[in-house]
């Protein structure tokens, strides 16, 4: 079994909101979309399901949704 790639999303703060983080990386088109797939316990953060769309991320957190993993990378880190 092959592990996933880690794809790495940049961001400008030292924090990023999931809800945000899922727009930003494309995976998601809209707020609603990603309100929708969060509730639904359908995304994970640092391999475990949050339903917080306001969850706070920071550098090295990862996000996976759809067999797709983004990892943040935050300015000075």
């Amino acid at each position: 079994m092959s592990t996933p790639e880690i794809e790495d999303i940049p961001i400008r703060d030292e924090m990023i909101r999931l809800g945000q983080l899922l727009k930003l990386a494309n995976l998601v088109e809209d707020g609603v979309e990603a309100t929708e797939l969060i509730k639904n316990g359908l995304v994970k953060v640092n391999g475990e399901i949050d339903d917080r769309r306001g969850r706070q991320l920071h550098h090295g957190d990862t996000v996976t949704l759809n067999n797709r993993t983004v990892r943040i990378t935050a300015p000075g880190s």
